[in-house]
């Protein structure tokens, strides 16, 4: 079987342009189809809607062109028909482009005109359905579109028949006397008089109907009421765009196949500040739960090079007796250091493993190594208290490999060389401060819309102070409620004068994750 072609690489001689119409989903980043994730991937330029999840953006290559053309009830970034002829004029000049539109691109989304004037302009495209807000943001909010005995039939109904143009009365009445779940597209503003006209039509008061707003987002909001009151609630209660009107029996399900907004950290905000390779467990871990996460790296991760010394420390594996690793990275890195010098895991054939930590053990157990030694507190000191007594029994192969950051403490370092303990130091990685734009986050910690900031080290701390202005660390600061990992990033914390809300048991995300839960129950 042939491998299937690259649909955006081109054949050979003058490349070929090509637009790819994918519908990102109403707003969980989970709802993107494995296609729409692939064309990401390749993309010369994204032309992207207002309200497409951002982090859908990171899935593009770090140097594509991104274009915001989002589009609000009274707020064009871009117009449509600007937006329509920038596509036609990037296919035209070559570009591999994806219009990634939230939802689906052919239910209200104006796919069908884009790809009209590409037809026309005799430009390729290609079509990624995506999950329309119609069905998704009904199930995340405990409302089946359809259910046997209640509604055998639904149907999509846009808020506006052509823009500015409201529905008219004669629709309303024909959708009035349907017995399907009506859901109303757009129609969050018109609420009022969608409801009048319905129940004027013949359409029940009492029948059920709810709101459903940022559907599938951490920010969801739901409402439940009925056809003659939904317009009054949705007023009392805030509602409005982006949203979408439910109206038929199936609404008045919600509290018992309500699963999303039940989640136990939904509603609640975390930033996380580890850096960017290691967020996305903690981060995914959290969005699980229900949190909205944002990520603000304050370290980055820097592999060290393959030098003479670091030669040397190898070259010497097969006469130690222990190799140390303090961290996960650690782990990472030595390997990689390893791999370019030409060895590979049967070089630590004979040594005993400690490891610094359930992440760290986790690590080496990922390429087939069980530690031999893992403390009962994950930390420097309590690793030296164990290993003291076990170094050294055999003295042909005494000495301890210790793999560590560039600047780690030296609690190991000096606590074997003061038990006259050979130590091989071979520093694989080094931790630097992230260049993270901190304006989003310092405005949101100090209003108090951040219910926790986690921190995994004392240097994630010490450069997370470093990411703030004098002037915004002074209205941060007291606003920041910590949740860490170990005692050495609990006392970092404190001493920069955090907040210190709950300290994980172990040093590991699962830990730190139940540490978080722990909190917010109480």
């Amino acid at each position: 079987m042939k491998p299937r072609r690259d649909s955006l690489s081109s054949a050979r001689g003058p490349r070929l342009g090509k637009v790819v119409l994918v519908g990102a989903g109403p707003g969980d980043e989970g709802l993107l189809t494995l296609r729409g994730k692939a064309v990401l991937e390749q993309a010369d330029v994204v032309v992207y809607d207002l309200l497409v999840n951002p982090r859908l953006l990171d899935l593009a290559p770090s140097g594509a062109r991104r274009i915001n053309a989002g589009k609000r009830a009274g707020r064009h970034v871009l117009t449509q028909d600007a937006t329509t002829a920038l596509l036609v004029k990037l296919g035209r000049a070559g570009k591999r482009v994806v219009r990634l539109k939230g939802g689906d691109p052919y239910v209200f989304g104006r796919g069908g005109e884009e790809a009209l004037a590409l037809s026309r302009a005799g430009v390729p495209f290609e079509v990624v359905p995506g999950i329309s807000s119609g069905v998704a943001a009904l199930a995340y909010a405990g409302i089946p579109l359809t259910h046997r005995g209640l509604a055998t039939s639904a149907v999509f109904v846009t808020g506006q028949e052509r823009t500015g143009k409201p529905l008219r009365a004669s629709t309303l009445q024909a959708l009035a006397r349907l017995d399907a779940t009506l859901v109303f597209f757009m129609a969050t503003e018109a609420a009022a008089r969608v409801c009048a006209q319905l129940v004027r039509a013949g359409k029940p008061a009492a029948t059920p109907a709810a709101c459903v707003m940022n559907g599938t987002r951490p920010q969801q909001r739901t409402l439940v009421s009925t056809v003659g009151r939904l317009a009054r609630d949705m007023a009392v209660g805030g509602f409005g765009a982006p949203g979408l009107l439910v109206v038929g029996p199936v609404a008045g399900l919600k509290g018992s196949l309500d699963w999303f907004e039940r989640r136990p950290l939904f509603g609640r905000r975390y930033l996380v500040t580890r850096s960017r390779e290691q967020a996305s467990q903690l981060s995914l871990c959290l969005r699980d739960l229900g949190a909205d996460v944002s990520e603000l790296p304050a370290i980055r991760i820097e592999a060290l090079p393959l030098d003479v010394p670091m030669r040397r420390a190898l070259q010497r594996l097969g006469k130690l007796e222990w190799a140390v690793f303090s961290s996960a990275n650690g782990v990472e890195h030595f390997f990689g250091r390893l791999f370019q010098a030409g060895l590979d895991a049967r070089a630590l054939a004979g040594l005993r493993l400690a490891a610094v930590g359930a992440s760290t053990a986790q690590a080496l157990a990922a390429r087939g190594l069980k530690a031999d030694l893992v403390p009962a507190s994950f930390d420097a000191e309590h690793l030296l208290r164990e290993i003291l007594p076990q170094v050294g029994r055999r003295r042909a192969r005494r000495g301890v490999l210790l793999v560590r950051a560039q600047e780690g403490r030296d609690i190991l370092l000096q606590g074997l060389a003061s038990a006259r303990v050979p130590v091989v130091d071979m520093p694989v990685y080094r931790t630097l401060a992230a260049a993270s734009d901190a304006r989003v986050a310092a405005r949101d910690l100090a209003a108090g819309r951040i219910h926790g900031v986690t921190f995994g080290s004392s240097s994630t701390v010490e450069h997370f102070r470093g990411l703030f202005s004098a002037a915004q660390w002074r209205r941060v600061r007291p606003k920041v409620r910590g949740f860490v990992l170990g005692p050495v990033t609990r006392a970092a914390a404190r001493a920069a004068g955090l907040s210190v809300a709950a300290e994980a048991a172990e040093a590991s995300i699962p830990a730190l994750v139940q540490a978080i839960l722990r909190h917010d129950r109480h």
